[in-house]
C-alpha cells in the first residue's frame, strides 16, 4: 500500500504525541537528572511550548484535510480538541497540580485522535480498497 502524506503525517502524530505524553508523565521524576546528561534544556518551558506548537499544527494539517477528503467522522477532531484542552487547561487556566495527570493523558488522547484518523484512511489510500468502496456505493 502507497503510504501518502496524510498518513505520514498521523505516523508522525501518533508517535510525537505518544513520545509527548511519556515526557510529560516521567518529567517530574527526572528533572533533577537532567543536567547529569547534558538534557537540561528539556525542562525549558519554550521546549514544551514548540512542541505543543508542532503538535497542533501536525494535528490540524493531518485530521482536517483528512475529514473534509475523506472519511467524514467527527471523532478524530474531537479527540484532538479534547487532548489540547487537556494539556492547555494544565498548562494555562491553573490546574497545575493535574499537570502530572492532565498532560500526559491529553497527549496520549492526541495519539489516538491520530490512530484513528489513520485508521479511517485507510481504506481510501489502498487501490483494492478503493474499488471496493466504489462497487459497495453503486
Amino acid at each position: 500500500m502507497k503510504v501518502t502524506l496524510l498518513g505520514k503525517m498521523d505516523r508522525v502524530g501518533m508517535t510525537a504525541s505518544a513520545l509527548c505524553a511519556i515526557h510529560c508523565a516521567l518529567m517530574p521524576f527526572v528533572i533533577t537528572l537532567l543536567p547529569l546528561v547534558g538534557l537540561e534544556f528539556l525542562s525549558n518551558p519554550w521546549v514544551e511550548v514548540a512542541v505543543i506548537a508542532l503538535s497542533v499544527l501536525v494535528g490540524m494539517a493531518s485530521l482536517i484535510p483528512s475529514y473534509l477528503k475523506y472519511h467524514r467522522k467527527m471523532l478524530p477532531l474531537l479527540m484532538l480538541t479534547i487532548g489540547f484542552i487537556l494539556i492547555f487547561g494544565a498548562h494555562l487556566l491553573g490546574f497545575h497540580e493535574m499537570e502530572p495527570v492532565l498532560v500526559p493523558l491529553g497527549g496520549f488522547t492526541i495519539a489516538g485522535a491520530h490512530f484513528l484518523n489513520w485508521k479511517f484512511n485507510k481504506p481510501y489510500h489502498c487501490a483494492a480498497c478503493i474499488a471496493e468502496n466504489k462497487n459497495e456505493s453503486r
